[in-house]
């Protein structure tokens, strides 16, 4: 089943309110004018006040697995809407996972 992709103009937070900056090393695959997201893409969480008891554990990247299996760049899957985002804190320790809060309409992959 096809799912919308990702791009560097989608939403997508971390579980507890933090923003994700979208940056991607993609240059090839663009839809709307804006570049698609890759499976290999980190992204870093801006804003997350996440708290574990008395200790600040704030996520701090997002690292992606489970992109589509048909649509690639240069042999490497593009983020799509079933893809999963893993929040992890400073000390690399998972938090949650990426919520996506929009992406672009236009655009399907498998």
């Amino acid at each position: 089943m096809s799912a919308k992709i990702l791009t560097t103009s989608s939403q997508i937070q971390c579980p507890h309110g933090g923003k994700l900056i979208l940056i991607t090393t993609n240059t090839k695959l663009f839809v709307d004018n804006v570049p698609a997201l890759l499976e290999t893409d980190t992204h870093q969480v801006i804003g997350c006040s996440f708290v574990a008891g008395l200790i600040p554990s704030p996520c701090t990247t997002v690292k992606w697995s489970f992109g589509a299996n048909r649509a690639k760049v240069n042999g490497t899957s593009i983020l799509i809407q079933t893809s999963i985002g893993i929040c992890y804190n400073p000390l690399n320790i998972p938090q949650g996972v990426a919520i996506i809060i929009s992406t672009q309409m236009r655009a399907s992959a498998q």
